[in-house]
Order: structure tokens, then C-alpha cells, then sequence
């Protein structure tokens, strides 16, 4: 096929990402990178480089009518260029980067680039940073401290569950198996998994659907599914600063795995495709570090004749 323009190929990559169920949220990121990838590739070719910043600053004369094939120092002077113009987190670099390398792999396949100039870039290393969550105790007093029965009922099903807020959201009634103590859950990408629930979080369910057998478990306005936004102004209004629906759904995934020390049970249950995303949970808690402590090493004072 042979090169082409970006305009051309972002609505390929863009039709690609959709039948692979990316979310819309999802489709727009990748694709204001590759735009903006695209805009710069355009005015290195038609403008002087001196006048770049100009340029940038107004992107209303900028234009896709460019051929995607590039070399790969035209990545690394984008990467460069828009570090000075911006300071980016690690994280975000890392984005921009598997962003523009994922594109260049669907042209490479289609046969628009016979090399991916993304093959040699690396990848800012980002540090890992410790999941913060409330411990069990903590989660229990928080929903102890809400007066809402409705209010309480969501912050409890998501620490119940280890739902994400979407999916909270997107609940229907007729989700939830009531004699087999699970809900059928809509995830990322549209995938369907089956998450578990306790006694009483299902009993608090039952008592708040009443006799409704269908439609949205949680009704926001005009009768339809609660949003995203009204979960997150519950948080703000009983949360301690910090606490978001997420750090909740890190205390099920840390408690559950802390407990079972099953990984792969911790995936499934939290809908994660890779299990590398999973493995954040695998440090230990204190009290098992004290445990293996006191057990093992020769001066501690169970162990000092050995």
C-alpha cells in the first residue's frame, strides 16, 4: 500500500481501536497524541524550525495532509520538543510513547511503514509508588459513618465487590443472582465477569431494590443509571480527603489477596486483562512481616539460642 497521510490513517487506527471495544475515553487519548504527533511532523516539513514554538502555540494552521512515514529521530525531536514546552510525569511520557508505538504498529501490519520508528525509543522508567488503602477496619467505620442508606449501600457494594465506579454505575437488577450471591458485571471493552457478594451487602441490596426485578440498581436523574460524578460527590461529601472510590476498591483487592494469597483470584475478580497489572497487590502487610520476622531471624528473641 505505501505510506499515506495521518488524516487518512488516524481514522483507520481510530476504526481498529473501536472493533476492539476500546472505550470512547480511551479512542479520544490515543488519538489527541497521534494528532498532535501528526501536527508536528506536518510543520517540521513546512515551516522553519525556528519559527516551531510559534507555530505550536496555535495549532489552527496545522494540518494531517503528511505522510506517517517518519524516521526515528522525528520521534525522539517530538519527544524532546514537547518535554520543553510542557513538563510531563514519567507516567504520561510512557503513554505518549506506547501510544505513537501501537500506531506504528497497525501501520506496519497494514504495510503503510516498513519499520516501526518507535522500535528503538525507551521508555522513561516510572517509579513504582505503594497502593494506598484503608485497611478493613477502616473501610467498616467509614461506611459506619454514613447516614444515607442509599450512600452507604454504594460505598459498601464497592468494597464488597471490587467493582470500578463505571461498573457500579452500569448495574442493573437483574445483574444480580440473588441465590447464588454473585453480580454480572459489564467491564472494560465490554468483557463480562462475575463478581462475588457477602450476606449482608446482598441482604442491604434486596431491602433497596424492593420489588424491582429490572433497570438501573443505583437511579440517578431522569430514572436512569447513577453517574460517575454523583458517586464521587458521595465520596467528598463522608470520605476523609484522599479516599476515593478506587483507594476502596485497592482495599478489597489488598485485603482479599492478603488473606488468600490467590493472585490469579484477585485478577478475575477485579477484571484485569494482564496479571501484571494484579501484581501491585503482593506486598505484605505488617503483621506478616513481623510474623516471618520474629520466626526466622537469629536475633530476634525466639530465636537468639538457635
Amino acid at each position: 500500500m505505501g505510506s499515506g497521510y495521518f488524516s487518512d490513517w488516524l481514522k483507520s487506527y481510530r476504526n481498529y481501536l473501536r472493533m476492539r471495544n476500546y472505550s470512547s475515553r480511551t479512542l479520544d487519548s490515543y488519538e489527541q497524541v497521534i494528532r498532535h504527533f501528526g501536527y508536528y511532523v506536518w510543520l517540521r516539513r513546512h515551516t522553519e524550525v525556528t519559527k516551531l514554538v510559534f507555530f505550536w502555540k496555535d495549532l489552527e494552521n496545522a494540518r494531517l495532509d503528511t505522510s506517517v512515514d517518519v524516521p526515528p529521530s522525528m520521534i525522539t525531536d517530538f519527544l524532546s520538543f514537547v518535554s520543553t514546552m510542557r513538563t510531563y510525569k514519567p507516567k504520561t511520557f510512557h503513554r505518549i510513547i506506547s501510544t505513537l508505538s501501537s500506531f506504528y504498529r497497525f501501520l506496519s501490519v497494514q504495510g503503510a511503514v516498513v519499520a516501526n520508528p518507535l522500535a528503538g525509543i525507551e521508555r522513561p522508567r516510572i517509579k513504582q509508588q505503594e497502593v494506598k488503602y484503608l485497611k478493613h477496619n477502616q473501610v467498616l467505620r467509614l461506611i459506619d459513618s454514613i447516614e444515607d442508606p442509599r450512600d452507604k449501600l454504594i460505598v459498601r457494594t464497592i468494597y464488597s465487590t471490587g467493582v470500578r465506579v463505571s461498573e457500579l454505575c452500569n448495574m442493573n437488577v437483574e445483574d444480580i443472582d440473588f441465590d447464588e450471591h454473585t453480580i454480572r458485571i459489564r467491564g472494560k471493552g465490554d468483557k463480562i465477569r462475575i463478581v462475588f457478594v457477602d450476606d449482608e451487602t446482598l441482604a442491604g441490596i434486596q431491602k433497596f431494590v424492593g420489588n424491582r426485578i429490572a433497570g438501573p440498581l443505583f437511579i440517578g436523574q431522569q430514572g436512569k443509571h447513577i453517574s460517575p460524578r454523583a458517586i464521587q460527590h458521595i465520596f467528598k461529601h463522608y470520605a476523609p480527603a484522599g479516599i476515593t472510590p478506587h483507594k476502596i476498591r485497592h482495599s478489597y483487592a489488598s485485603e482479599l489477596y492478603r488473606r488468600s494469597k490467590n493472585l490469579r483470584v484477585v485478577q478475575e475478580n477485579l477484571g484485569h486483562t494482564s496479571i501484571k497489572t494484579t501484581e501491585v497487590y503482593l506486598h505484605t502487610d505488617i503483621d506478616e512481616r513481623r510474623q516471618v520476622y520474629q520466626q526466622f531471624f537469629p536475633l530476634s528473641s525466639d530465636n537468639e539460642s538457635s
